[in-house]
């Protein structure tokens, strides 16, 4: 049994660039605002939407 000579696998390992906490507090304070936005706007959506309908039926 002979095994032919192989090039051998060379894995170039890169390092991600590091986050600070300003830049995690930034991300998650981002997040936090549009999911807030979004619950207000559907909020006032729903709101609308109930005020018409008793409005319709009084």
């Amino acid at each position: 049994m002979s095994f032919a000579q192989q090039e051998p696998i060379v894995v170039k390992l890169i390092e991600p660039p590091e986050k600070g906490l300003a830049d995690v507090l930034v991300g998650s304070l981002g997040l936090t605002g549009v999911i807030v936005l979004v619950a207000l706007a559907l909020g006032l959506a729903l709101a609308g939407v109930m005020f018409w309908t008793r409005s319709r039926s009084a």
